[in-house]
């Protein structure tokens, strides 16, 4: 039983595999670690943060919020992930990887923005001025601002973004877009659905929940639309140009 394990996981192709192993690693470090420290340093922060860092685009992908944040990340990664590597080989599948988990986390950081300027146009100057000036200070204190408005501008601007979701999206974007008519079985739905109508349905649920549950759920739906969006643009160019080089994608 442990031997097939073992032979199980070093049968998983090495970039998917790394991946998995560097996301727990993280998820370790955050456990014996003060977490909220850990997520200031690694989390993507908006860039008017006082603790933003560019490299943030790049470790909040391996950062996660919860047992079940990482293991459902995880879970797709290696069920789709391994498929999508043994089909591309490593270095196309580790680009595409990174690539659409920086992109999801820029079009997080776009979302932001004018969420952001749209609650400021609501707002007094000054009353903006003390959020942008002290509002880090207050919510490292476990406090926050009695008025509403300002509260929320403070969780927009100083709040960190943490997960592999993006990347995941992007996988699954592949994955529908390379093999889109094969059946999967998705709980609770006792029929299979092909997989890229799964993608599809996927994307309109998350951009409804972009729109409609923005404040509720703490789920950056944009970010997920972000890695899909970044996953058909490498597709497509990626095919044009074996196009034009008389070679086939996949």
């Amino acid at each position: 039983m442990g031997n097939r394990g073992f032979s199980t996981f070093a049968s998983i192709p090495a970039v998917t595999k790394n991946l998995l192993v560097i996301n727990v690693i993280f998820w370790l470090i955050t456990l014996s670690l003060n977490r909220m420290y850990v997520s200031d340093m690694l989390g993507l922060h908006y860039p008017a943060c006082e603790d933003f860092h560019l490299y943030q685009l790049v470790t909040y992908m391996f950062m996660h919020a919860s047992w079940a944040h990482i293991f459902f990340n995880m879970f797709a990664v290696f069920m789709f992930g391994r498929i999508i590597e043994t089909e591309w080989g490593p270095k196309r599948f580790l680009a595409y990887y990174m690539i659409t988990g920086i992109g999801a986390g820029l079009v997080n950081i776009l979302v932001a923005y004018l969420r952001i300027k749209a609650l400021e146009s609501n707002m007094d100057a000054v009353a903006i001025d003390i959020v942008y000036r002290e509002g880090l200070k207050i919510m490292k204190q476990n406090k926050q601002f009695i008025d509403p408005l300002c509260a929320q501008l403070n969780v927009m601007i100083n709040t960190s973004t943490v997960g592999a979701s993006g990347s995941v999206f992007g996988i699954l974007l592949a994955f529908g877009m390379i093999f889109p008519n094969m059946p999967l079985y998705i709980i609770p739905f006792p029929f299979p659905i092909k997989a890229k109508y799964l993608v599809i349905g996927y994307g309109v649920i998350e951009l409804i929940a972009g729109f409609f549950n923005l404040k509720s759920d703490n789920i950056a739906h944009f970010a997920h639309l972000g890695g899909m969006l970044f996953g058909i643009i490498m597709i497509l160019a990626w095919r044009k140009k074996n196009r034009n080089n008389d070679r086939f994608f996949y």
